[in-house]
């Protein structure tokens, strides 16, 4: 028999609990619709009181399947924690060095030997960077067993679940969530979130745990639309000092750069001209 999970016992429930929901609406008002051709008064009563007891078990159980739909997972998951999948370690990839095949011999007896030779770079396990670990502010330590899954990229997130995920996203990107189950979290001990983009910190938190022993979280960047650099980045979380899991996601697109409005710039009023004066003399006119 295949296992189920709770989500798809509460998907379940739900479904079971609205069909029955319509189905003892449908035969109540059908009943209800009934009675009122029955002659006599006793037995019309009765089936009146049946038809309604029908139609308000209907309405308790639309009720229950509205509830199982939205609050019916997240209590479950207070009482059973999910017990997410451990990340694998990522392997090492190494890249072949290239070698140089030579075009022209001089001299059969001479070997050209490359002037250049490719050396493959080993990607680093993660670790702590000194300044974060410096911002350390609990005094718990951390369960060694903690265990992460692997973490799912979205722009939005609905009851802790992702939705829409990827692992390429185009700009404008906006607000970014890496969601992630867990399991053996000791509230109050450190944790931590690094952001990288190729290779350089561009943004991290962290802060004593302030979840639960196990169930879903997430940690989110939401930078201004200008500082999302197309470009491979990657987020690492930590216990305490231990490595826990690491996720890539890819942006794409040149950033969202606000278009700048031009202040119109005053015109100059002209100065008036005065006008010339005319200073000759009126000539005089004599008399015969």
């Amino acid at each position: 028999m295949p296992n189920v999970d709770i989500h798809a016992a509460v998907v379940t429930a739900t479904v079971l609990a609205g069909l029955g929901a319509l189905w003892l609406l449908w035969l109540g008002a059908r009943a209800l619709k009934r009675s009122g051709h029955i002659r006599f008064f006793r037995i019309r009563r009765q089936r009146r009181a049946a038809a309604w007891r029908m139609m308000a078990v209907g309405v308790f159980l639309g009720a229950l399947a509205f509830g199982l739909g939205r609050y019916g997972e997240p209590v479950a998951y207070q009482y059973f924690p999910p017990s997410p999948t451990p990340s694998l370690t990522p392997t090492i990839t190494l890249t072949p060095t290239i070698s140089l095949t030579p075009t022209i011999t001089l001299t059969p007896t001479l070997t050209p030997t490359p002037a250049e030779s490719y050396t493959p770079t080993i990607t680093p396990t993660p670790f702590l960077p000194p300044e974060v670990a410096a911002q350390f502010s609990s005094t718990i330590t951390p369960n060694p067993s903690a265990v992460f899954s692997p973490l799912t990229f979205a722009t939005r997130v609905v009851n802790a679940q992702p939705v829409n995920p990827g692992t390429v996203f185009r700009n404008p990107v906006g607000h970014m969530f890496a969601v992630f189950s867990y399991d053996n979290m000791i509230p109050g001990s450190q944790w931590t979130a690094l952001w990288y983009r190729d290779g350089q910190l561009v943004y991290f938190e962290t802060k004593p745990w302030d979840g639960e022993v196990g169930g879903y979280g997430f940690s989110d960047w939401n930078p201004d639309p200008s500082e999302w650099l197309p470009g491979r980045y990657q987020v690492q979380i930590f216990v305490g000092e231990d490595w826990e899991v690491v996720g890539e996601f890819i942006v794409e697109g040149d950033p969202y750069t606000p278009t700048p409005t031009r202040t119109p710039t005053p015109s100059r009023t002209p100065t008036p001209t005065s006008r010339p004066t005319d200073t000759r003399w009126p000539t005089s006119t004599q008399a015969p």
